[in-house]
């Protein structure tokens, strides 16, 4: 990792512009937001979030991007290879300023044991979703998703608005994770989630994200009882081990509404198993396999705890971080029904597809002022611009109120095809008036429609059978390439481990000039429009239905 280069004072975004461009400058900026000490989970190890998600591969290769970025031209543009610096080329003034490649092998090569082999030579990192491709923003970046899953989850099995009176069981408390206590209370519901780590509990205590924290599984569920004859909104976290503590729920005869999970299960090197902390971190270093031996037991026992609770009627789905078939690598052959379908479902499958045929998603910006002021703005904006929009509304209102800014300040909320260029136009409006201070970076979540290629997470069950097509995401990556993306990247790997998914993710920085406006609206259009398309091609009729109202060409559908 190259320690002895690493930065002897805490790393922070710029509040000087030190680049020759904004472009470069706000690349610059996120890298530096993301391994900031109130973002990174392990900003030591340059880890962001999910396990053993980087920004960059060691700090050589940290302070390399930096120099790169500081000194790049407003008509070349940055490669980086799995965390590191590889060349810089002169293209054009139009064209992304980075390019970015993280975690991918050739398919017979795909597996976490080649990808870890790799990775402690020094030629490859794990760049998760976001971390690699430094448009993280923190917790707050996952939030809407899971707030509009528990909704729908809500409408969906109990026909109501919201999850009032209803106990939802979950596990997980790291950065992405943390969001799932105020997104089951955005909800109206109350929520036990379950960390093993101590720190992290917290720290999501500390930031606002939960409400309380104990060791004790008697308190909790107490805490839990009262807040729902209350009819309250609240959130607990348990210092715990989920598969030791789901076990003894089972075996109380305790059976919440609704069970998922967020614990990092993609690389059973992240997972945590029963056993004592200090001594399961020196068997991961000194015994990996051993490690992963007995983490696979202790997601057997997990999930079996899962199974359990759905049999006496709780509602379980899965949240994309492939626990459900580490359990059926770990021996658990209930896990899959006959017919070979899961034994419950995934939440894109069950809750977000039809907003993907839509091509909504995750869309997010960050203010490069580090003013909260610059968010304010743009939110008042937002409410303006989509007046009728309730559900958009009552989710500003309630961020705004109840969603801590940590880092540099941003939001999030989900867009679909055309008012995402809408709505960034306006941000580039602002950003010319001086209403807001400094440019604005857009960008969003690899987890979007038409960026993933997820047969365990966002495609899984695809009408058409194409849930291992890995064209779209490639695809994606290009187009917003072509319609002049800041930067673009390609990962492999993202939320549900090596070997099982390909993603793409873009950003685009929003300078007030009238030639960034029109790349805005190309990129704002084309890289939604993928998702249109991908569904679209796969028989869906939301999304037929959504190219021809809003003029996708699409041969044999518009064309």
């Amino acid at each position: 990792m190259f320690y002895e280069e690493r930065p002897r004072e805490p790393i922070y975004p710029n509040t000087q512009k030190v680049c020759k461009t904004w472009e470069a400058e706000a690349a610059l900026r996120m890298l530096q937001n993301n391994v900031s000490p109130p973002i990174a989970v392990q900003g030591e190890e340059l880890i962001v979030y999910g396990g053993s998600g980087r920004a960059a591969r060691n700090w050589r290769a940290y302070n390399d991007i930096v120099h790169c970025l500081e000194n790049l031209e407003s008509d070349e543009t940055l490669l980086v290879q799995s965390g590191k610096p590889v060349a810089v080329f002169q293209t054009y003034e139009h064209a992304p300023r980075v390019l970015i490649a993280n975690s991918n092998l050739v398919p017979a090569w795909a597996t976490q044991a080649e990808f870890d082999r790799l990775d402690q030579a020094g030629l490859m990192m794990y760049g998760q979703m976001t971390a690699g491709s430094w448009i993280y923003i923190g917790t707050q970046g996952i939030l809407q998703g899971t707030y509009e899953t528990f909704a729908a989850l809500a409408q969906k099995h109990f026909g109501a608005s919201s999850l009032k009176g209803k106990f939802v069981l979950t596990a997980g408390l790291g950065g992405m994770s943390g969001a799932q206590p105020h997104a089951v209370m955005f909800n109206e519901g109350v929520v036990l989630d379950v960390e093993v780590r101590r720190e992290r509990v917290k720290r999501k205590v500390d930031e606002g994200y939960c409400d309380k924290m104990t060791e004790n599984l008697d308190e909790a569920l107490q805490w839990i009882n009262d807040a729902k004859t209350r009819g309250e909104a609240s959130s607990v976290g348990l210092v715990g081990n989920a598969a030791t503590v789901h076990a003894e729920l089972v075996r109380r005869n305790v059976t919440p509404d609704v069970v998922t999970d967020q614990t990092s299960s993609h690389d059973l090197l992240s997972y945590v198993p029963e056993g004592k902390m200090d001594e399961l971190d020196r068997l991961r270093e000194q015994d990996p396999d051993q490690y992963r031996r007995r983490a696979l037991e202790s997601i057997q026992k997990h999930v079996a705890a899962i199974l359990e609770m759905q049999k006496r009627g709780a509602v379980c789905f899965d949240y994309g971080n492939n626990l459900r078939r580490q359990a059926e690598i770990a021996g658990l052959k209930e896990i899959r029904k006959p017919d070979g379908q899961w034994a419950y479902p995934g939440f894109v499958l069950e809750y977000v597809r039809p907003l993907f045929c839509e091509g909504k998603g995750p869309f997010r910006w960050a203010a490069l002022s580090g003013n909260k002021k610059d968010i304010d703005v743009i939110d008042e904006a937002l409410l303006d611009t989509f007046p009728d929009d309730k559900l958009l509304a009552r989710w500003i209102q309630l961020a705004q109120k109840k969603v801590p800014q940590i880092g540099l300040p941003c939001r999030v909320c989900w867009l679909g095809y055309g008012e995402r260029a809408k709505f960034g136009k306006v941000i580039n409006d602002l950003v010319a008036s001086g209403e807001v201070a400094a440019p604005i970076v857009i960008g969003r979540d690899h987890l979007d429609s038409g960026s993933v290629a997820s047969p365990n997470r966002e495609t899984e069950g695809m009408q058409d059978g194409s849930d291992a097509v890995a064209d779209w995401p490639i695809l994606n990556a290009l187009i917003n390439t072509a319609a002049g993306a800041d930067w673009v990247s390609f990962h492999h790997g993202g939320g549900v481990g090596i070997g099982y998914s390909l993603h793409a993710g873009m950003v685009v920085v929003a300078t007030g000039t009238k030639e960034k406006e029109k790349r805005l609206q190309r990129v704002l259009t084309t890289d939604p429009g993928m998702g249109v398309a991908r569904h679209a091609d796969a028989g869906y009729n939301a999304a037929i239905k959504t190219a021809k109202e809003k003029g996708v060409k699409i041969p044999r559908i518009t064309l």
